[in-house]
């Protein structure tokens, strides 16, 4: 038996029992759908022929109870999905979780929370009204022989019917789609865009940016607003055009009846159970037409959720290595930005020993922040490798390496939850630990005056903190439990005289633990308690070694540089 392929065909295929139970529901249904035909049939050909009011009673009362049955049927069919539905989120909303954090690695941050959104779409289509229509539609046939039993008329007014609906139905997927997928689109990048204007917030009043940010969001807004304006004027039109079909070709059929009925071809009751069956199978058809955009928005998620599956696929389990000590290699490692095929770094190599303490120094733009990032394994190296430990950054499990690492980015961002979760990463709070961070990044005592302490709740932005505040967070961060490779980009950047003490204290406990340390820095001071110095320039690791043999070469080519471009250099 051939499995599907893609992760949801897989997804759907998992959740097979359940759409074959929904099916089997579907029959039992659409034979119950027939009950209302059967019942007027012999109302008009029984009672009324025969006068009988117990006839009458016991039909309707039979009547009644199947059409409870039908009820409770239809129910139990809903349920069915949207069990499947929760299902098929369980199956996948996991895998997309973390999908859309490494695609945020490989596009520099700009990953949305789309992914979700598509499969909420997916996820409510499984349970609209839209998919009973496709249960419902294979019944079809069925009704078209019952039609040609009741009088080959009937039949071909029901087989012409059914074509004209299913190219209604072809139609309306011709006129919309296209407009739909672009306005899905249009939408798509608008969130995108406004979610990245909203981070910036500050910046944006302040220069009086929001105007022209308004406007751009403006005129994006009005072409969704056009785009989705013009699929929905079409669709209603189709819609339209099949009620009005429908309802007027059951009332002609009724007249196409009487007359059969004058004529004695068929019976009064088949007249009118004619016109309730017409109904009965063509309704399938017109659902599907009237769901047509929501099928549409689901198939657009549906294709956007497969890409990004395919481009990401779901990594291979991998046996746990020993927690690391902190010994750096680069080997001819080449590195570019994710998406670019440009190299920032070009072919570096170095070793680094268990508790060395380095300052990685060079000019903006030479590439130090990249380098932090490929011995993170957070950038993939193009060329070469990045190794801890000896092995490949890349193959340590993230979950199980990370408690072993520490990291302060250049742009603080802190996660919305307690100081204490922060800190603590959000695993497990161990007190002990927390405070020990804390206090080791000089922050310990401004957290014991805020109103609820380490449970003070902050934002993704740090709340009312100061960018020193939390910067010094994230330090604490990046010393909670007992890391063996720490690595700093610009620390101190934002800290007082105050902070800058917290500072050198914590790299001095940092040192005594025997943790490797690498300090990404353009101030001197850190440089006293460094044991060496790496200085990149444009990409290439140009001087390495001890800190006082590095300083006294950068001493001498000061010295030996003419005015002119000495003033250039600093």
């Amino acid at each position: 038996m051939h499995l599907p392929s893609s992760e949801l065909a897989k997804a759907i295929h998992h959740c097979r029992d359940s759409f074959q139970s929904a099916a089997v529901f579907s029959l039992f249904i659409n034979i119950l759908m027939l009950l209302p035909s059967i019942y007027m049939m012999q109302v008009y050909d029984r009672v009324l022929g025969s006068n009988s009011t117990s006839t009458l009673l016991m039909l309707t009362l039979l009547a009644l109870v199947l059409f409870i049955t039908l009820g409770l049927l239809e129910w139990i069919r809903s349920q069915i999905l949207i069990r499947v539905s929760a299902r098929f989120d369980l199956l996948l909303n996991e895998r997309l979780y973390k999908v859309m954090f490494r695609q945020g690695l490989v596009s520099g941050g700009k990953s949305s929370a789309q992914p979700l959104s598509d499969l909420l779409a997916v996820r409510q289509f499984l349970t609209g009204n839209g998919l009973f229509a496709f249960f419902d539609a294979p019944w079809l046939p069925i009704y078209l022989a019952l039609l040609f039993l009741f009088n080959p008329a009937f039949g071909v007014v029901a087989c012409v019917s059914a074509v004209l609906l299913i190219l209604l139905a072809f139609w309306n997927e011709k006129a919309t789609s296209a407009d739909l997928e672009q306005a899905n689109r249009v939408s798509v990048e608008n969130a995108n865009s406004t979610a990245r204007n909203l981070r910036n917030a500050e910046v944006v009043h302040a220069l009086g940016m929001l105007p022209s940010l308004m406007s751009r969001w403006q005129e994006n807004q009005h072409k969704l607003i056009m785009l989705q304006a013009v699929a929905s004027e079409k669709n209603g039109l189709i819609t339209a055009l099949s009620k009005t079909y429908r309802v007027t070709i059951q009332s002609l059929i009724l007249g196409l009846g009487a007359w059969l009925a004058i004529h004695k071809e068929i019976s009064p009751g088949m007249m009118i159970g004619g016109s309730i069956l017409l109904g009965r199978a063509l309704a399938p058809i017109d659902l599907m037409i009237a769901s047509w955009k929501q099928f549409l928005t689901a198939r657009t998620a549906y294709q956007r959720l497969n890409i990004l599956l395919t481009q990401f696929p779901a990594e291979a389990p991998r046996m746990p290595l020993p927690a690391p000590k902190g010994i750096l290699q680069a080997e001819q490692a080449v590195v570019a930005p994710p998406g670019s095929k440009t190299p920032v770094l070009k072919n570096i190599n170095f070793s680094i020993n268990p508790g060395t303490f380095v300052a990685l120094i060079g000019a903006s733009a030479s590439g130090k922040s990249t380098l932090a990032r490929a011995l993170l394994g957070i950038w993939p190296v193009v060329n070469g490798a990045i190794r801890l430990d000896g092995a490949d950054v890349t193959q340590f499990e993230r979950r199980l390496i990370g408690p072993y690492l520490g990291y302060l980015p250049q742009d603080i961002e802190l996660f919305d939850g307690t100081i204490a979760e922060n800190i603590a990463r959000f695993g497990e709070i161990n007190a002990t630990h927390v405070v020990e961070a804390a206090m080791a990044a000089g922050v310990h005592e401004m957290i014991l005056h805020l109103p609820q302490g380490y449970d003070t709740e902050i934002g993704g932005q740090g709340g009312a903190l100061s960018a020193g505040q939390r910067q010094r967070i994230g330090l604490a961060r990046a010393l909670y439990g007992n890391p063996a490779l720490v690595i700093l980009d610009e620390p101190n950047s934002n800290l007082d005289d105050q902070g800058e003490q917290a500072l050198a204290k914590a790299l001095l406990v940092l040192k005594q633990r025997g943790c490797t340390v690498i300090v990404i820095t353009h101030r001197i001071g850190i440089l006293a308690i460094v044991d060496r110095i790496m200085l990149l320039n444009e990409g290439i690791l140009v001087l390495d070694g001890p800190r006082d043999e590095v300083l006294a070469k950068l001493n001498q080519q000061r010295t030996t540089q003419p005015p002119v471009a000495q003033g250039r250099t600093s």
